[in-house]
Formats: C-alpha cells, structure tokens, sequence
C-alpha cells in the first residue's frame, strides 16, 4: 500500500467510478437548495435526496461525486480532540434503481484492492445481523475470509431516518494493527478501540419504511455509499488523526508560522491550532458558497467559526488579522477540485478579513466585561441576561461564552438566554412573513405528474396555446366561470415564471368561450408553469385553445432592468474591485434591486462613478448576444455565475461584448441601448457585508426626472428663490438667516435667566455644607440652557450647588453647575443629573463640576427636582 496525499485520493476514486458508467458531478453547494430540513449540507446524499425519493429525475442511473460537507453538531470538541471537524468532504457512488448490492460491494473491494493496493489481509466488512445476500457476495464473489465478516444489529448496520427509504449497509473496516488495539481476544471491527477504522459505509436503500416497524421492498432498490476522505486519507498516509493529513497539515503549518510555534509541543496551543486549521476550512468553502456572516442560520454558524477561530489566534499570541492569510492556503490547497475558490478569493479574503477586523473592534472590551461578569457572579453560573447582553453587543456567540466560562468552571443559563435569541428572531420573521407561500406550494402539488412546459418567450410577446389543466382550491377541474381565481397550465406560454430575482410575467388570455388574466407566473420542480390567473368573461376550459398576449410595456421594462442589474454588477466590479459578488436581486417592471458583497457604504464619488459608466455603456448602443452553449464553453468566456447556483451541462449565456458575460435565464433587450438613462436611486445595507442599489432605467428614469424638476420648482417657490438655479443660494440665506434668529433668541433667553438668578439664588436651601439653588425656565431648550449653565459656572458663589431646568410642552431639559468648594464636600454634578432625570424618565450625566440631561415626562418636574435634593443630601 503506497502513500497517497488526498487530493489523489479524491481524482482516485472519482475515476475509478467514472469507468463504470458513473457520471462524475461538481459537489453540490453547502447550501441546500430547496431543502429546509438541513442548514448546511452534512452528507453526500443529502443534495440527492428528490433523486431517491423520485421528485426529480437524476442525470444518469449511476452518479460519482465528492461532496463537501459541514458538521456543526458538535463544535465545542472540535480542537478539544483530534477527532473533532466541522468541514469534511465525502465520497459516493450512487445508484438510483439501476445497479445494487451485486455489483457495489465488489466495486468497493476493487477500489480498496487494486486500485488503493490496500493489503486483503487487513480488510474486514460488517453487514447486517439477517444480511444473507451480502455475505454471500462478500466470501463468494468477492473472496473475503469469512472470519473478517461482522455481524451487527439495527444500531450500527441498518440505515434509516423515520419514514422513507432505508435498508442494511455493509462497512469496510481498516486494520491498523494489534499495536493500536485494545488487547481483548475479541477484539474486532465495533470494539471501541482504536485498532479497526471503518472508512466506507455501503447502504442498501431496499425497503420502504412507514417509521412504525413496517418495511415494504422497493421496486427498484437503490445503493448511497459514503466514504469520509479525510478518513481514507488517515489510513493510506498511516496517521491518527484528519489534522495530520497533508493537506490538512499544510494549514496548519502556515497558522505556527504566524504565531512561531510547532504542533505538538504544547496540549494547549495544539487545541487552537486545530480550532483555527478546521475553521478557517470550514469558513473558505462556506463563503465560496455564498454564505455571508449574520446572526441566524447558517450565517451565524459562519460568524461563530470566524470568532472561534479569532479568539484562538490571540490565545496563540497572534496579533492583528490573519485568518485571511490562513484562508489563502486553503484555497492554494483545494482549487484544483473546487475552482469556485480561486474565482472567488477576491471575496472570500475580503469578508473574512473585515469580519475579523470588526470583531478585533469589541472582543477586547467584551473579554474585560465577561470577566467582570465571572468575578461578579453569584455561584457558577453566568445569567441569561448578561450572555445575551455579550452576544448582542460585543458579538460574543454563546458557544464562545460557554467555552471561556468553562476555563472557569462555570457555566450560563442557556434556557433564558435562547428565551431572549428567539424573541429577537420572532421579531425579525414577522416582518418578513409571506402568506401566499404556502397556497403557491398546494397548487404546485396537483400538477406534479406533468411534463415541463415549453416557453416561447425569449423571442414572442404572443403565443396560441392549449390548456392543458386547471387547478382551483387544490384540486383539478375541468372548467371555471368569470370570476374565479384559478392556476392554468398551458402547453406553450410566452410568460416568464418568476425565478432568478426576475419576477413573473402578466398576460390576457383570450379565446372564443372567454378572456382572463394572468397575474403573476410561476414553476415547479418539473419546469410546469404556473399562471395565476383570473377569470374577468365567460368560461375557460381545459382543452381550450387561447391567445396569450403579454403586458408587453410591463415585459419590455423588466427587459431593460435586467439587463442594467448585469451591467450594475459589471460597473460595480470594475469600481469597487472583484469582491463584488450577486447576492440576490429583484427586477420587476418599475426598477432593479441588487444586492453584492460590499463591506462598507459607497461613498457618493463610488456611486457617480459606477451610474456614469453604465450611461455610457448604454450611449454606445452595444447589440446584446445571447447563446446556449456547453457549461466549459461559458466558463471558458469567463461567464459569471450565481453563488452556489447548481447549473446543467448546456446554460444559457448574456453577453454584451467588452462588458458583461453572465449565465442567466432571464428575459433580456436586444440591445444595451435600448435601456435609454440608467439612474441610481440610493445605496444602502442589507446585512453584514452585503450592500443594495435600486436603481431606474427607461421611462422610469425619465418620470423619475419629471417628478425631480417639479419638487425644484415648488420648492423654489415656496422659499421665494428667483428660480432653480438660485435655490441653493437662497436655502443658504434662509439658514444662516435662522441661525442668527436662534441665537439671538438664545442670547435673550439667556440674560432673562441671568436676570432671574439673582433672585433664585436668594432661595437657596442649605443641604449639608452646600447652598442647593433650582430654577425651572418656561419655554427654554438644551441650547439655550447650557449657555445659562456655563454663565452661572462663572458668577455662583463658591459652596453652592445649582439646578437649572427648562421646561417646555414636550420635554425636560436640565443643567447642574456645582462650585469647586461644593466639589470638594462631595457634591458631584454628573450623579445629581442621573438621579434627576432618571426621575422623570430621561437620562444624563457629566463631570463633578457641570452635567447636561434630558427627561421626557413634563409631568415628574417635581419629583425630579426632589430626586436631585436627595441624591445631593446622600453626597
């Protein structure tokens, strides 16, 4: 058996199956698509699932891949151990009711055997206690010594989650040697030793379970194998653990460059070095998939690794931002299987770079606070209230506050603090609820059996076709009346159904029985698209034949938004650099929303900028050229493509020639120039690292200059400047013209109150060694008072204390001046306002000798003034 590094390992495998008629798919995104049940993709079948299940047909009966794939469910061992990842890649071969157990389990011994060379003597298998067939294979077919064959029960041997398909597996186990064992005579594979490894799983999906003990045979039984490569990579480079295989090790070895240490040489620091090695992995592949940190779901697994990994940086001593620098190993090691991470560098180091340097901001302050919490903690346990108050804001994640805790001894009251996580998330989901989902969904359900509908769109505004069904309330019928709000299926359709970010197309429809509308367009699974439609006369029948006829001023404005979205992104590019990725975007009839991977505001410059080149992109009238070619062709043109979008072998390509090339379904004009004025209407933030432009082209563009030239004129007016161009001269008179009114004001204000003094402080009560002086001002605000405040600072005599209120309808404004002899006694101005306006609803505060403070209940004057009397008495 020959030393073999992983990535040969992974080409090893993913040829050997390919010469047995297995096509070799990408891995899938980390992010599922259309799965709801998983936050990140944790296995090779996981992204198959509607292939086993038969919602969607697979590319071929026989499939090969090696998946990434992201564990999360027990993070706080990872480092702890060496035994702990959260990123790992998984091997499989995959058979969707073609081939199964008589040709899998001797594939799997060829692979091990001839192609691997691993010695026969060390292989054992285990198989399912009743598993007759798949023993007979393994001594009969395959020659395997019955002596290393295992029989096991339902908990190590059978595959099954609930309902669905499930069924026995068979497991190939590695011996590592009596030197590894435990010394047990009995000792063989499902001993809790370390002497036998198993490192691929063979399930046999042959049953249907009903999840309450009854297994229907399937008709056409399927093979999931998995086989973890870090793991094959242990047993064929003869090393204990994930974090000594080379690749792995390579990681690890720039992160002791940095911090001028070696693996091995102390317990402590080999735990941060393997926190920081799995997670900066984890991090690289996620960003390239498109996940943005955030503070739920799986960009909240994403800013938890990045804090993680941080924090144990600067346990090693490491100063300043280098997980980006580990980053680019990561991709040095994996471009070659995962080309996506060289395409997206840029901004894969951008983001992690700026995630780290944001947290660098406030994980000194919030170690200081957190340890002042331990030290003031009553017992062992850290309350809810104050790990939430660290996450929400300092960024700690609790898992982060658990694991210094526990350095500790202690422990957090997890119950309240996810009591207070799911209160802020509720708040956040209500206002982004969406009530017609689900109703969507139900009527996408009654026309599953159906083939995919053929669009005409791209090149007609009109089509003739047939219906073919009609759904109303979740079920089937033959025919509707005016009036009823129904979902057609048609043959042909010119409608676009909303996907990509473009939304769906609007339409009449027409025919010799009726007409209806169409009010949005949607698909399914099987590309059946779905007419929301209304019936405005007559009936519609299924068999039918109709005119469709879009909204084509509706159409031919989402036309040109769209294709300004991909020029957007192509400025944007080009100003701000390549970091700027699509993360999402909207383009319907009235403007384009796009969302890219920014890590801070646009300036105004940026933004001129990037609307000035498209205008110009748009002058120079370039025809668009838009072509289905093979995926390699594209990529080859250097065609840009969607974050974790999963795409066929033959796309769909936007190219205008010197600016943009994009694979794209959507509808888009035959000509750049077509789009007319291109406008941006404001920039701002999505989340962290993601920035919006909404923007306008075409007639709207011109409205939009319309309604701006008709506000200049009343405004104009309305401030009486002699025209346009003069308003901002006048709106500069009209200011400085008011700040000097304000002053003035303020200066009156402020000699009636001088005025006033004189006799207040006759009033003044003696509290302790301090004369105490209130007075309270009608109509005076902040400004004008703490001018009063400053004016009293420098003529009040000394060993006295001085409150000043203004009061007007809305609010309380309040000033104390305390002399420096007041000072010396204990008075403390800064405390006295606190006191005051705590009394009354507000806040303040300041220096011993002067303090400012606000309350919002008019009503508590009185108590507020008592308040100060008694917290100056208290001095």
């Amino acid at each position: 058996m020959e030393w073999m590094g992983l990535n040969q390992l992974r080409e090893a495998y993913l040829s050997y199956f390919e010469s047995k008629a297995h096509l070799r798919l990408p891995s899938f995104s980390l992010v599922p698509k259309g799965d709801k049940s998983l936050l990140l993709i944790n296995s090779g079948m996981a992204p198959m699932k509607k292939y086993f299940t038969g919602e969607i047909t697979p590319p071929n009966g026989r499939v090969t891949t090696c998946q990434k794939c992201i564990r999360t469910g027990d993070i706080e061992n990872v480092g702890v151990t060496d035994r702990h990842g959260t990123f790992f890649e998984m091997l499989g071969n995959f058979s969707f009711g073609d081939y199964f157990k008589e040709e899998a389990i001797p594939w799997a011994w060829e692979f091990c055997t001839e192609v691997l060379k691993m010695p026969k003597d060390r292989l054992w298998a285990t198989i399912y206690l009743d598993d007759e067939e798949s023993c007979k294979i393994w001594t009969e077919k395959v020659g395997l010594d019955p002596a290393h064959i295992v029989r096991l029960g339902k908990a190590d041997n059978f595959w099954e989650h609930g309902e669905g398909p499930c069924g026995p597996c068979s497991e190939i186990y590695f011996d590592r040697g009596p030197e590894h064992g435990c010394g047990s005579p009995d000792c063989k594979p499902g001993c809790e030793c370390d002497r036998y490894i198993e490192f691929w799983n063979v399930v046999f999906s042959q049953f249907e379970s009903d999840g309450k003990g009854t297994y229907t045979p399937l008709e056409h039984p399927n093979i999931d194998t998995g086989m973890g490569l870090e793991r094959l990579a242990c047993v064929m480079q003869d090393v204990d653990n994930l974090f000594l295989v080379d690749t792995v090790q390579t990681i690890m070895q720039k992160i002791c460059d940095i911090a001028n240490i070696r693996y091995g040489d102390n317990k402590k620091q080999d735990i941060s070095l393997r926190v920081i090695t799995d997670h900066v992995r984890s991090c690289t592949f996620m960003i390239g998939d498109g996940v943005m940190p955030s503070n739920e779901g799986r960009g909240y697994v994403l800013r938890r690794l990045l804090r993680r990994a941080a924090r144990h940086g600067r346990l090693l001593g490491i100063s300043g931002c280098f997980l980006g620098e580990v980053a680019k190993v990561v991709i040095d090691c994996n471009e070659n299987s995962y080309p996506e991470l060289r395409d997206k560098q840029d901004m894969i180091l951008k983001l992690i770079n700026v995630e780290e340097e944001n947290f660098a901001k406030t994980i000194d302050q919030g170690l200081q606070i957190l340890s002042e919490m331990m030290d003031a903690a009553d017992g062992s346990v850290l309350s809810g209230d104050e790990a939430f108050r660290l996450y929400d804001t300092y960024g700690f994640p609790l898992d982060l506050t658990k694991e210094i805790l526990a350095e500790r001894g202690m422990t957090a009251d997890e119950e309240t603090f996810r009591k207070l996580m799911l209160e802020q998330r509720e708040r956040a989901r209500n206002a982004r609820k969406n009530a017609g989902a689900d109703a969507w969904l139900g009527q996408a359900d009654m026309v599953a059996d159906m083939s995919a509908t053929t669009f005409v769109g791209y090149t007609d505004m009109t089509a003739e076709a047939k219906v073919l069904a009609i759904v109303e309330n979740e079920t089937r019928v033959t025919a509707v009346e005016s009036g009823a709000d129904v979902v057609v299926v048609l043959d042909d359709t010119p409608c676009y159904a909303e996907s990509g970010g473009q939304v769906g197309d609007t339409a009449t429809l027409s025919s010799a029985n009726g007409t209806a509308s169409v009010v949005n367009t949607k698909r399914n699974h099987q590309n059946v698209i779905l007419h929301s439609v209304k019936v405005t006369e007559g009936t519609l029948s299924v068999g039918d034949t109709v005119t469709v006829t879009l909204d084509i001023e509706r159409r031919e404005a989402i036309m040109r938004n769209h294709t300004a979205a991909h020029l957007l992104q192509a400025a944007l590019r080009e100003v701000l650099g390549t970091h700027v990725e699509q993360a999402g975007q909207l383009v319907d009839g009235n403007r384009v929303r796009f969302d890219f991977t920014h890590f801070q505001a646009m300036t105004a410059e940026e933004i001129q900028a990037v609307e000035a080149k498209v205008n110009r992109w748009i002058l120079g009238a370039t025809a668009t050229d838009v072509r289905e070619m093979p995926i390699d062709e594209a990529r080859a043109m250097g065609a840009m493509a969607l974050f974790g979008e999963k795409y066929g072998d033959i796309v769909r390509v936007v190219n205008v020639p010197a600016v943009s090339v994009e694979l794209c379904g959507g509808t888009h004009v035959a000509n750049i120039g077509q789009l007319g004025l291109f406008h941006i209407l404001g920039e701002s933030s999505v989340a962290a690292g993601v920035r919006r432009i909404e923007a306008i082209t075409g007639v709207n563009s011109l409205a939009f200059i319309a309604e701006q030239q008709a506000l200049i004129s009343s405004t104009a007016a309305a401030i009486k400047a002699n025209s346009a161009a003069d308003l901002a001269h006048r709106a500069e008179q009209l200011m400085n013209e008011l700040y000097a009114t304000r002053r003035e004001l303020e200066a009156a204000e402020s000699k009636l109150a001088a005025a006033q003094l004189g006799d207040l402080l006759k009033d003044a009560v003696t509290i302790g060694s301090v004369q105490f002086a209130v007075a309270v001002f009608e109509g005076v605000e902040g400004g004008a008072l703490r001018t009063m405040a400053d004016r009293v600072k420098g003529t009040m005599p000394e060993g006295s204390v001085v409150l000043l209120i203004g009061k007007t309808a809305e609010a309380l404004s309040l000033a104390c001046v305390c002399s420096a002899e007041a000072v010396k006694a204990g008075a403390h101005a800064g405390n006295l306002i606190k006191a005051a306006t705590a009394a009354c609803g507000g806040k303040g505060g300041g220096r011993p000798d002067q303090a400012m403070g606000a309350g919002k209940d008019v009503g508590k004057l009185e108590d507020a003034k008592a308040a100060a009397a008694e917290a100056l008495a208290a001095m």
